[in-house]
């Protein structure tokens, strides 16, 4: 298992500017943690039209040091490609900013886990690790049964993603019954979520704010 070691660098840099350290072999141990966030993450691939259902460990030392708190994850069941980890540290860094109240210093691990080894690539999930990060900071939770996908902007604005169907089959075979898409995709030419809703008996929610999703998310108003 490697980790991946980067910090947000400030939240006036742009997003594409943030550094990855060099792999190393590590132990982590999320159960050490003060909390753990459980993160459902949904995915498409070409192989066929199931979608792939991830779910990430995301937890925070709280340590004094370093200063500037920094994002680790860890390739373990999943490994992610450069653009997810892009996502991500623009997730993270809106996290930091819409929590100023909180001391932001040690180390957040986090690691993918999935039946079977996998990988992924895109930033689809950013919204959804936006959320989770916020809820981590916030010391809240992430409801079980909630899943999204989506974007995000650096201004917590909520993007389009592609393979919603997909994503949607994915989470409802897991038991999602409430599923976060993107303002605007539910009805699109490409797909009718409408009947796909009926056919899995799940309810689909448009959101176009990280505000919004926190809340559908945790209960809480962020």
């Amino acid at each position: 298992m490697t980790a991946r070691r980067f910090s947000p660098s400030g939240a006036i840099l742009p997003a594409v500017l943030f550094s990855l350290a060099t792999l190393f072999s590590l132990n982590p141990n999320p159960a050490l943690a003060e909390a753990v966030v459980e993160l459902p993450v949904l995915a498409a691939i070409n192989a066929n039209d199931r979608g792939v259902f991830e779910m990430l460990l995301i937890w925070w030392d709280q340590k004094p040091q370093p200063d500037l708190v920094t994002l680790q994850w860890y390739n373990a069941g999943v490994r992610l490609g450069e653009t997810h980890l892009g996502a991500m540290t623009v997730a993270f860094r809106y996290a930091v900013e819409r929590t100023p109240s909180v001391r932001h210093s040690g180390t957040v691990s986090v690691r993918g886990v999935a039946y079977v080894p996998t990988s992924s690539d895109g930033p689809s999930a950013g919204a959804a690790m936006a959320v989770g990060f916020i809820a981590l900071f916030k010391g809240e939770r992430v409801r079980r049964g909630v899943a999204m996908t989506g974007t995000i902007e650096p201004d917590g604005r909520i993007g389009p993603v592609g393979a919603i169907p997909d994503k949607i089959r994915a989470a409802a075979r897991e038991g999602y019954r409430t599923i976060l898409i993107p303002q605007g995709q539910f009805y699109d030419p490409l797909w009718s979520l409408s009947r796909l809703a009926l056919e899995l008996n799940v309810t689909l929610r448009e959101v176009s704010t990280i505000d919004e999703a926190y809340e559908l998310m945790t209960g809480r108003k962020l």
